[in-house]
């Protein structure tokens, strides 16, 4: 349940509660989206005041005997992430002794909410800021990647739940969507594909158009750049975090497979192609730096999907999933290009192949709440 606060032309605040589904209106009673009042999603390397990321639910997961491993993995991550700034974690009731065990930090803290599956990328909140500094947040719906892994009841009710606990006010979408599925460049541009958006398991009712209202209206984006598809075998219909993401406003970090053979070969030159054709949304030609893709992997005569794209920006770092084994000469040439194209950051590696089998990375287990106001309860210790 959301709570929403629409601050009015004189400066006064109401509060309401809507019901399951919240709504912002002005005084003379018209619905307001987050563009009418100036929010908009920031990058992902503007400053966060901290990352939320769920524990692993082991009736969950694709390998449940893998259970200790894949924690373990998260808990490699949480620490890597504690190095840069404040971690919380969302943590299933009666978890949080158990939790602890893995991960002991001060910068680290346990929040109580009830979850099916440990994505939070993808069913938590989109955080939004205005230029006051106050930060909102998007619920959208979810409905697990397509209907692929149910029950994803209390997953869709992840997101209005972070956003009242730290007090942060809520708009509710009327669109299926995950956090994986986006990027932004803070300036106006969104990337994303088609595979994912307009499948029609996710929302069959709308157009490319009218998806692409939705994502203006609430993210306050006036471009959006449609790549094709995402990376062969991608369980996710393609999300954008594991093939593209911006690496500053008209820079964009390309994963790219130069074997002929490989179908991740024309995939990637297709999205190559339309990124070489586009401009952002302050009319600038994009530079794409590319990076090659890891070896191929499998895993039970699976496809691992594989990515250095699928990294997370931290304060002033890196947190990068690298591959090992055949995979090491690829690893050290993505540190290197990574470093060329953000050198005030440090690269901070972590094991990718820890929970890679279940279907994601570091990038997907993250979710970033943009640093704002001080009056909003975002603040270490708050």
């Amino acid at each position: 349940m959301c709570y929403d606060i629409f601050i009015l032309k004189f400066g006064k605040k109401r509060r309401s509660q809507q019901g399951s589904k919240g709504s912002w209106h002005n005084e003379r009673g018209k619905m307001m989206n987050p563009s009418d009042l100036q929010y908009k999603m920031p990058a992902e390397w503007a400053p966060h005041a901290r990352t939320f990321i769920s524990w692993p639910v082991q009736a969950s997961m694709c390998y449940p005997e893998d259970y200790d491993n894949v924690c373990r993995g998260y808990a490699e991550i949480i620490r890597a992430i504690a190095e840069f700034e404040p971690v919380t974690v969302i943590v299933n009731p009666g978890e949080e002794a158990m939790v602890a065990r893995y991960v002991q930090d001060r910068s680290i803290e346990c929040l109580t909410i009830k979850h099916n599956d440990a994505w939070l990328r993808d069913n938590g909140p989109t955080f939004l800021v205005n230029e006051r500094g106050e930060v909102a947040g998007v619920n959208w719906r979810f409905n697990a990647w397509g209907g692929k892994y149910a029950p994803w009841d209390l997953d869709d009710q992840v997101a209005p739940q972070i956003l009242q606990h730290f007090g942060v006010p809520c708009f509710d979408a009327p669109l299926i969507l995950e956090g994986g599925s986006i990027h932004v460049d803070g300036e106006g541009t969104l990337l994303t594909t088609e595979e994912c958006l307009l499948n029609p398991n996710r929302n069959r009712e709308l157009n490319r158009e009218e998806i692409e209202q939705y994502l203006k209206r609430y993210l306050n984006v006036t471009k959006v750049i449609w790549l094709k598809s995402g990376l062969c075998g991608d369980e996710t219909d393609g999300h954008v975090d594991n093939i593209a993401c911006f690496a500053a406003a008209g820079k964009i970090l390309l994963q790219v497979c130069n074997d002929p053979e490989d179908a991740n070969s024309a995939i990637t030159q297709e999205n190559l192609a339309i990124l070489k054709s586009e401009q952002d949304a302050r009319g600038r030609r994009l530079e794409i730096i590319q990076l090659e893709q890891p070896p191929q992997m499998y895993y039970n005569g699976k496809r691992l999907t594989l990515s250095y794209l699928n990294f997370y920006l931290v304060n002033g770092g890196i947190i990068l999933p690298v591959f090992g084994g055949a995979a090491e000469e690829t690893d050290q040439l993505a540190i290197r290009v990574l470093s060329a194209t953000f050198p005030d950051r440090r690269i901070r590696p972590v094991n990718g192949m820890a929970i890679i089998r279940e279907g994601g990375n570091v990038h997907c287990t993250t979710q970033q709440m943009p640093a704002g106001a001080r009056s909003q309860r975002s603040e270490v210790g708050s």
